[in-house]
């Protein structure tokens, strides 16, 4: 027995001849392109595959990740009503509700829609907070991104605070007024007549969400109270957590501060379609991509049985040399292993890369076709989001590496269970 035959017989599972062996048949060869071909078509399928998986799994979770900062960091983590009688008291009530544990701060609010009207345009629609100022103050997201004027002395300024694109579509700037009209104004004997009123403009904010920086307008509680007829009242408390996801143990200590009949309504129930559809979305997409990594896997089944198809008469040569069933069978499974294993490593070092420099990419393809590829008029943010989760880019890798063996199974038995007399009969 030769020395390359008792290598091959005695060696150990995935032993350094049949690592050789398989290594061999991964490289080209002049007669073998077509193989090679369909090798190199499952590699690029399998990182593009999981490439798409982690980008796109990534940008769903920066799109649900920021969303859910700027709308929780504009809006309340728990609305508190006045079921009974209005809320007169509403500064004790809000002193109390904050100091219950866990709450951040309690900020008694007056809402109302007017129409919005500047220097050019026929006006916009707008949302009217009137809030004191110490509690504009608290709220980063406003305090942080303002462009221009400030919010200091907010509640003696007599002015409003409004975002950018507010200031864009209406061609106001920092010291113009701001016309607001609202329909529930002074009753006549002749019906009731529209409130109309000029605020100047004290600060121009952008959180980064379309929505807000274009509808959201800012005003002092005491003229908010005065313009909508709420004098010496709010229309409800909006309050702060620690933790936005144990709004459910806060219940209970917030109706006892309160001290009076209410009715609370949390973030998860305002805002329950919008983020269920964003997560049914993220749930599909990843089902339809994963698609494409099957796709790869099945293209290594085809490039395998090409393989064992054209070496039949090598394996029957290692089989009369002593290889045994599983050593053919192993080399195989390295041979469709290598391609998966190398394509999912390649996958996760570009969706990696591509994650990292998303926003950079979506610029250069903005400047390439001359287009808006992300319009923050339609998606609300005005950058595009990554955030990649290591759990779920773990499954994604730990996903393609399974399709990728499972595909290599069928191949690997066949070359196992091929007949050497049959393979030679003809040579």
């Amino acid at each position: 027995m030769t020395e390359t035959t008792a290598r091959a017989g005695g060696a150990g599972p995935f032993s350094a001849f049949e690592r050789m062996v398989a290594w061999r048949y991964l490289r080209s060869r002049r007669k073998e392109t077509v193989i090679s071909v369909i090798a190199g078509i499952s590699f690029i399928g399998i990182m593009l595959g999981v490439a798409t998986l982690i980008v796109v799994m990534a940008v769903m979770n920066g799109f649900r990740a920021e969303l859910l900062n700027r709308i929780l960091g504009m809006n309340g983590h728990m609305i508190v009503q006045a079921v009974d009688d209005p809320l007169h008291d509403y500064a004790a009530v809000s002193q109390r509700i904050a100091g219950v544990p866990g709450v951040k701060f309690a900020i008694p609010l007056i809402e109302g829609q007017v129409l919005a009207q500047g220097n050019i345009g026929s006006g916009t629609g707008a949302l009217v907070r009137g809030i004191r100022g110490e509690d504009l103050a608290h709220l980063d997201l406003v305090d942080k991104n303002i462009l221009h004027g400030t919010i200091e002395n907010f509640d003696q300024s007599d002015g409003v605070a409004i975002g950018r694109r507010m200031a864009e579509n209406l061609g106001l700037v920092l010291g113009d007024t701001l016309t607001l009209i609202s329909p529930d104004g002074d009753v006549t004997p002749f019906g009731t007549t529209p409130r109309m009123k000029g605020y100047p403009i004290v600060a121009i904010f952008e959180v980064g969400m379309s929505e807000y920086d274009s509808s959201i307008v800012y005003m002092p509680l005491g003229e908010a109270q005065l313009y909508f007829n709420q004098e010496d009242k709010a229309q409800s408390i909006e309050v702060y957590v620690d933790n936005p996801d144990n709004v459910d143990a806060l219940r209970q200590p917030i109706e006892a501060a309160a001290q009076r009949q209410i009715f609370m309504t949390d973030w998860r129930q305002r805002n329950q379609t919008f983020f269920s559809a964003l997560e049914v979305e993220r749930n599909v997409m990843f089902m339809i991509l994963t698609l494409i990594v099957l796709v790869a896997a099945l293209n290594i089944i085809s490039g395998l049985v090409m393989l064992v198809k054209d070496k039949g008469h090598d394996i029957a040569i290692l089989r009369t040399m002593g290889a045994t069933r599983g050593a053919v069978m192993r080399i195989f499974l390295m041979t469709g292993a290598a391609i998966g294993m190398t394509g999912t490593l390649a996958g996760f070092v570009l969706g990696v890369i591509i994650c990292l420099n998303v926003e950079s990419i979506r610029q250069f393809f903005s400047w390439l076709s001359g287009t808006v590829l992300f319009n923050p008029e339609l998606y609300f943010l005005s950058q595009l989001p990554a955030r990649m989760d290591f759990n779920e880019t773990f499954s994604v890798i730990i996903m393609a590496l399974i399709l990728s063996f499972i595909a290599t199974l069928f191949p690997a038995w066949r070359a196992a269970k091929l007949d050497p007399v049959e393979a030679l009969r003809y040579e």
